[in-house]
């Protein structure tokens, strides 16, 4: 039987040293998702996150990724610096050899995780020292390689090249030099170390020297039914068999200078690993996730584009679609309604109306994701799109009657608005779905008005969806939007500027369902 160890080579050693950082290497890159710490991170999902279904999209991007990322996506960046920063950062990562090899970089290091677990679960000191030399290779490894990578790469962003520069000192330095070398010469001594298995007349030999076969065929042989408990002597099990650890102590016994070293090793770098490459690793995972998910969903023929953004960019948009919906529409095969929209440079609130079912929730949310995608830094859902920075994205949509607190839809819509109208919302996109759906036309017109004013002198920006054509007439920085019907008085989908007539399109609505007065006076007489 072969086993993965032979005889070690005694000209090898390892030195006993203190485990000093590199005055050489700074650590001035911190962070390749915020340079500056978001207020935000901290505090629990917004109202919009759910508002905009961004959840679902969320649930879709995770499920493609397999890994835990969603907490990433609960917050806004600190400022439009910030945003911009993230933005110029998954310009980067999106080329494909940049892309291709920052996976594999976090697949190595999920490796080297895998093991740093696994070392905490063994119970035998002699495992722990293997496991932990394992550890440091892999992680060597792995930024070695990621360096390979980033090296040839014309790098654009602030981010990504002070990562890089920071690796790269790192890589040069006697601290990095040395642990390297030191766990490769080791990981090479223990593979080379090869012994022979003899089981008979219920003995088991261990001897140095090749042989032919394999472990687990020994163990089939020798064993058969219990093998499947049995385990590798190096092996990662926190639960070797008795048989397993007589074995480990045997080698050892035959190989003490290879131990020996493993435990030097473990005392010289004891806690090797740099904060800023295990935050790497975990932050960079934002980016692939997102666009990982952006190339699935343009294979189901969705597009997205990087958006311009800057103060004195127009906010405007062609193909612009709703993302969520895209994702239940991608699973079952169907495409979605996208519309082309634009403000002026004086204009402030789309005000929508339209038929019921029409498409305007939709549009909305569509706007809203817009905004939330831009501030993020990452694509958005459209062909063609720019906007400036909002200073934040407030979202308001139509609730239900509350069973635990007992107040009704109107009160449950007004304990939602006032901390929206109350707190500082300067400069903010809003996005509010047909408030006061339950008051009187004139109350709620004025409750309407109210609203619109507060945000329009708060220099905000946004989309009011309302059953109320008078709010569309409301003045200077108003856009009244209209979701039209076909030529058959079938709603299209479509969103386009025109004057709200939705007194028309409730006719054409009853004309067809047969609901006029005339065809009501017919079928009753």
């Amino acid at each position: 039987m072969r086993d993965k160890n032979r005889e070690n080579s005694h000209n090898w050693q390892v030195t006993e040293m203190e485990n000093t950082t590199d005055l050489r290497f700074s650590t001035e890159f911190v962070s390749i998702l915020d340079p500056e710490e978001s207020p935000y991170r901290d505090e629990a999902r917004p109202p919009f996150f759910w508002d905009l279904n961004l959840d679902r999209i969320v649930e879709r991007i995770q499920a493609l990724w397999q890994r835990e990322v969603a907490s990433f996506y609960y917050y806004l960046p600190a400022n439009g610096a910030c945003e911009d920063y993230r933005r110029e950062v998954f310009g980067d990562v999106k080329n494909s050899g940049a892309y291709e090899g920052l996976c594999r970089f976090v697949e190595r290091m999920e490796e080297h995780s895998r093991l740093r677990e696994n070392k905490e679960k063994v119970h035998l000191d002699l495992q722990k020292s293997f496991l932990h030399v394992q550890e440091a290779f892999v992680y060597c490894q792995a930024l070695a390689a990621l360096a390979q990578v980033l090296e040839p790469l014309k790098l654009s962003s602030q981010g990504m090249r002070a990562f890089r520069e920071t690796l790269c000192r790192y890589l040069d330095s006697p601290e990095f030099k040395g642990l390297q070398e030191t766990a490769r010469e080791l990981i090479s001594e223990i593979g080379r170390v090869r012994l022979t298995v003899t089981y008979e007349n219920d003995r088991i030999t261990v001897t140095p020297g090749e042989t032919a076969g394999a472990y687990d065929t020994f163990l089939m042989q020798c064993f058969p039914g219990q093998n499947v408990r049995m385990h590798g002597p190096f092996s990662l099990s926190a639960d070797l068999s008795e048989l397993e650890q007589e074995l480990l102590g045997l080698v050892r016994k035959q190989n003490p200078e290879i131990f020996e070293n493993a435990e030097r090793f473990c005392r010289s770098f004891p806690d090797y690993e740099k904060e800023v490459f295990l935050r790497f690793a975990s932050e960079i995972q934002y980016y692939l996730s997102f666009y990982g998910f952006e190339q699935e969903m343009g294979q189901q023929g969705f597009c997205f584009a990087a958006p311009r953004v800057g103060e004195d960019v127009p906010m405007e948009a062609e193909g612009l679609y709703d993302l969520a919906l895209a994702c239940v529409r991608a699973s079952q095969g169907l495409k979605v309604v996208s519309n082309d929209m634009f403000y002026g440079a004086d204009e402030r609130f789309f005000v929508l109306t339209g038929p019921n079912q029409g498409g305007k929730t939709t549009f909305a949310r569509s706007l809203g994701q817009l905004v939330y995608f831009a501030k993020m830094g990452l694509d958005v859902p459209a062909r063609k799109a720019g906007l400036g920075h909002f200073g934040g994205l407030l979202t308001h949509f139509s609730v239900e009657e509350s069973v635990e607190t007992g107040r009704g839809k109107l009160k449950e819509e007004l304990v939602r608005l006032a901390p929206m109208m109350r707190d500082a919302c300067a400069g903010a996109f809003v996005v509010i779905n047909e408030l006061f759906t339950t008051a009187a036309n004139y109350d709620a017109c004025i409750m309407g008005k109210r609203v619109l004013e507060h945000f329009l002198k708060s220099g905000c920006r946004g989309i009011y969806v309302t059953h109320l054509r008078e709010l569309s007439k409301e003045g200077h920085g108003i856009v009244s939007l209209r979701a039209m019907l076909d030529e058959n008085g079938r709603q299209s989908f479509r969103i386009m500027r025109c004057p709200a007539e939705e007194s028309a399109g409730a006719a054409q609505q009853a004309g067809r369902h047969g609901l006029t007065y005339e065809q009501l006076r017919e079928r009753l007489q």
